[in-house]
């Protein structure tokens, strides 16, 4: 099989209604958010064996963002950091990740179909040596 080492998993539009955000009527009330996840690793032995045990979890995935979205917070930005620090600190095995944790009609004072925060963090990445020595 001939394939980069470095593979791509993306889990997008998990949706959750949730209580984050500064006013007291998004605490009471809550909202409808989406996140979305993007984590890069070497996935290329997953890739040859078509096993799971190979490879990151999408259902654990999906359990770290539920949690983390469980847990009210004032900013879209304490709770994207907090995803990724909890998907850290699993054993995925990812070495790039990003979040994006999107609010539905923010109360901005006007029309707005969504706010969005992105967190990110990891290595970058420039040579396949680099990719082979942060494992």
């Amino acid at each position: 099989m001939r394939i980069d080492s470095t593979m791509t998993i993306e889990l997008t539009g998990m949706e959750f209604h949730a209580f984050h955000g500064c006013l007291e009527s998004e605490r009471k009330e809550g909202n409808t958010f989406l996140v979305d996840f993007l984590g890069k690793g070497n996935f290329k032995k997953a890739a040859k064996s078509d096993d799971l045990k190979d490879t990151p979890d999408y259902s654990k995935i999906y359990e770290i963002v539920a949690s983390e979205m469980a847990k009210p917070s004032n900013l879209l930005e304490n709770v994207a950091a907090r995803i990724v620090d909890a998907i850290e600190m699993s054993d995925l095995k990812f070495w790039y990740i990003q979040v994006r944790v999107s609010k539905k009609n923010p109360p901005v004072g006007g029309v707005c179909a969504w706010s969005s925060v992105t967190a990110t963090s990891g290595k970058t990445i420039k040579t396949i040596e680099d990719l082979n020595e942060s494992f």
